[in-house]
């Protein structure tokens, strides 16, 4: 920017003096459009599939900023101090609904940016309540219930891939068409992913999937399949429930358990004990979503 001051001395003519000062460049809508170190947008998610869903629809035009890591449970991750930076240049939060972290985390995420936009991504979904396996992990009696793993529906994914594509489009409507474009191509990837999955599971509705924590709610009932959990409201299974399972694994001769990868195995390995079976570990915080459903589906088909 280039200034010109004027400067009179007495007895003297003007003396124009031209001073060329260097300036930052600064957003008239700083609170709407933060940016990361790179020069790029950031958005900030709750687990890694989301991370997958905004890069589908908008490409590389964001840094997204997963709080969840690879590893961690999304019911009891504690939020590190360094991960407050990407909070406070963030434009928006893509909370995905009633996981125990963005509750228990809510106030404090928003308190490093009260600048920042948070979206609920489960708002408006047909959601599954009233199951007591999620009570405990909500710690919110007038939230309790509501089970959270809605990114492992297909029909689901598609309602919040929608709501992704507004709201992008809503914050930088310079790149609507784009978002648009990005948005169509994941809906037809979606719809794949859902017909390849009823074709692999085709012929095993109602077939009973045992898992230590509860996942697969909105697959099961996608799909037809009966999911029983031995993890119950949040807390490993009492003596009581664990041999419920076990005589029910016994009738209907199922000898898996699946679990997650972010759980200690240890946890299953009684049960399969138990029923002289075996654990299968699964990852339904797996980046590569598509493809990670379709593994899921492989191996229920392959092990019912």
């Amino acid at each position: 920017m280039l200034y010109v001051v004027i400067f009179t001395f007495p007895k003297m003519k003007k003396l124009i003096v031209f001073l060329s000062v260097l300036s930052l460049l600064v957003s008239c809508q700083k609170d709407k459009k933060q940016q990361a170190d790179g020069g790029k947008p950031v958005i900030t998610v709750s687990i890694l599939p989301q991370k997958t869903f905004v890069g589908k629809i908008a490409g590389d035009d964001f840094k997204v900023n997963v709080l969840i890591p690879p590893g961690a449970s999304p019911a009891a991750y504690t939020l590190l101090p360094s991960q407050l930076k990407d909070i406070a240049n963030s434009a928006a939060w893509f909370r995905i609904g009633y996981i125990g972290f963005e509750y228990s985390w809510k106030e404090k995420i928003s308190q490093a940016n009260k600048n920042m936009k948070v979206y609920d991504l489960s708002e408006g979904l047909d959601l599954i309540k009233g199951n007591p396996e999620h009570s405990a992990e909500q710690g919110l009696q007038n939230n309790a219930g509501v089970d959270p793993h809605v990114w492992l529906s297909p029909p689901m994914v598609k309602k919040m891939a929608k709501k992704i594509r507004d709201i992008l489009s809503e914050l930088y409507p310079e790149n609507a068409q784009k978002y648009m474009s990005g948005y169509v191509e994941f809906i037809k990837e979606a719809d794949q992913v859902d017909v390849e999955i009823k074709k692999i599971l085709q012929g095993c509705e109602g077939k009973k999937m045992i898992v230590f924590h509860p996942s697969f709610t909105y697959f099961a009932r996608d799909y037809g399949l009966k999911q029983v959990s031995l993890e119950s409201g949040g807390k490993e299974p009492t003596p009581q429930h664990l041999k419920e399972v076990v005589d029910l694994a016994e009738k209907e001769n199922i000898r898996i358990v699946y679990i997650q990868t972010e759980l200690d195995l240890e946890q299953a390995r009684v049960f399969a004990e138990e029923i002289n079976g075996e654990i299968i570990q699964i990852s339904p915080l797996d980046p590569d979503w598509s493809n990670n459903l379709i593994k899921l589906a492989t191996t229920l088909r392959d092990n019912f």
